[in-house]
């Protein structure tokens, strides 16, 4: 997601500089507006790219925020105050946390509210987290509000772990495949090609073509390694771009079969986001701006930010959905459903767990279609390319005979 730096006045006169996570310069704009802050400055953060390459953007896993939530509700839970917590947790083994947490602590200790303190480090916590503590601040129920926040990590992180692992083994069949290929081609056929050339016989059509191109593919492997690389670097810094991000991500919307699956993970982040934020208290304009970001498209996030605004304007969340196409109508009814009985937060945390199992057969059908589909390629290639170096041999063969 961009970085933006921001100047913003404070309610209380305050001018500060911060930088901030968001979709868009204008969905930011909002957010801050909406929770009383003057927006005086905001702009892209220049060579991104960069500063991700060189590790200066200081993060931190979903497993060690998870860890820290577990250990600050047990602490919490157990009665002691909010400083107490961090000085436990700062007691324990040291972790990626413990420098950011000792600034936090400090923050407390002068008498900042704890997601005000989180929110000084916008690189570490991200915003979803920080609003849900403020929102827990403003209830007076704060271990309730990390309790459904650990709950929200942990489905989300084991449902990524389960997608990871779906497409796992095709890719080591793709790996070993490539491999084997290759192989084949830098080592095997100029063995054969040199004892053919030694011979000075006639060679077949087919195996004179392919000892061209792996005699051109090994003259050139360095060529076509460094072209890769620049296409590769001139790719990312066109991604980075809106226009590219957009095209990229209207490619991945558009593609046949891969692109249903990559919209329904889209949408299955996204309901189980904004039940986690309408969960915590947060009102439902705010909430859709928070999740947006989940989408992690920039197609279907430009779609949803229209709907956003038609929710802002009075109408209800399932129709504006409806206009978008975003979903399909059985996730809508279940979702006017949950308008209708005030039951939304528990309707879209069924509409989530819905699409997750929808995305879970998809991928099942397709790595089960995947790995015969590899196995038949990768046979048919090296079986071509064995045939054809034995051509030589085999009319040899049949002259004799």
């Amino acid at each position: 997601m961009p970085i933006f730096t921001c100047k913003i006045g404070t309610s209380d006169g305050k001018i500060i500089a911060r930088e901030y996570d968001a979709v868009s310069a204008d969905l930011l704009r909002q957010t801050l507006e909406d929770q009383g802050l003057t927006v005086f400055e905001l702009r892209k953060k220049p060579l991104q790219f960069l500063l991700e390459k060189g590790g200066r953007r200081r993060r931190i896993s979903a497993k060690d925020l998870l860890l820290f939530n577990q250990e600050l509700l047990v602490l919490l839970k157990a009665g002691l105050p909010i400083l107490q917590a961090l000085d436990t947790i700062l007691e324990s083994e040291g972790g990626k946390l413990n420098e950011v947490l000792s600034m936090v602590r400090e923050d407390v200790k002068g008498g900042m509210p704890l997601s005000v303190a989180f929110e000084r480090h916008p690189r570490v916590f991200p915003h979803l987290y920080i609003a849900s503590i403020q929102a827990g601040e403003r209830t007076g129920d704060l271990p309730q509000t990390i309790r459904r926040y650990i709950a929200f990590l942990k489905r989300t992180e084991g449902f990524r772990g389960k997608i990871i692992a779906a497409m796992f083994y095709p890719a080591i069949l793709i790996t070993v495949a490539a491999a084997a290929i290759s192989l084949l081609l830098v080592y095997v056929v100029p063995t054969f090609s040199q004892i053919y050339a030694e011979s000075g016989s006639a060679l077949p059509v087919p195996t004179q073509m392919l000892i061209n191109f792996t005699g051109f593919l090994r003259h050139y492997l360095l060529v076509f390694i460094g072209i890769g690389f620049l296409a590769a670097g001139a790719f990312r810094r066109w991604k980075e771009t809106e226009s590219g991000r957009f095209a990229v991500d209207r490619m991945k919307v558009k593609a046949p079969f891969i692109g249903p699956i990559a919209t329904r993970y889209a949408v299955a982040g996204f309901t189980r986001t904004l039940s986690t934020v309408l969960g915590s208290g947060i009102p439902i304009v705010e909430a859709l701006r928070m999740s947006v970001g989940t989408l992690n498209n920039r197609v279907l996030e430009r779609g949803l930010l229209s709907a956003v605004i038609r929710v802002e304007e009075g109408s209800k969340l399932s129709v504006a959905l409806e206009s978008i196409k975003l979903m399909p109508p059985l996730a809508l009814r279940m979702l006017s459903v949950g308008e209708t009985t005030g039951s939304m937060e528990e309707m879209l945390s069924d509409i989530s767990d819905y699409f997750e199992d929808e995305i879970e057969r998809n991928l099942q059908v397709l790595t089960t279609a995947i790995e015969p589909a590899i196995m038949i390629v990768m046979g048919v290639v090296i079986g071509t390319i064995i045939v054809t170096m034995y051509l030589p041999i085999f009319k040899i063969a049949g002259t004799v005979g």
